[in-house]
């Protein structure tokens, strides 16, 4: 028990996190560009700020079309998350807002991040 513990409690196991803010209207095509490119899994939340087309904010939204979200996805290596960067930008960012950057995380459980 106390191995497994051990083994739970560190975090050495390095990633990629890959976080996209953008339009909500593409949302599902941009989950659907993240499914398709490996990952198993992303979290996606409401977000709001000032960027070069204004400030936008989700508090007053009536429909999707001008609201934003944050889509975060944690890959297993570089490669996939260039890949998603890539098609995302690639299929949406010349006609919608948004913006897309990686970090080098470290994570528990890395099995989570193994497409089976």
């Amino acid at each position: 028990m106390a191995a497994l513990l051990q083994t739970i409690a560190r975090m050495d196991q390095k990633a990629k996190k890959i976080v996209i803010i953008t339009e909500k209207v593409i949302e599902e095509g941009v989950t659907e560009i993240i499914e398709a490119c490996g990952a198993t899994g992303y979290t996606i939340t409401p977000a709001e700020g000032k960027g070069s087309r204004g400030v936008r904010s989700n508090s007053h939204v009536s429909s999707d079309a001008t609201a934003n979200v944050k889509i975060e996805v944690i890959v297993a290596d570089t490669q996939r998350a260039d890949e998603i960067a890539g098609k995302v930008a690639e299929k949406y960012f010349q006609n919608y807002s948004g913006i897309t950057y990686a970090l080098d995380v470290e994570i528990l459980r890395p099995q989570k991040f193994l497409k089976q």
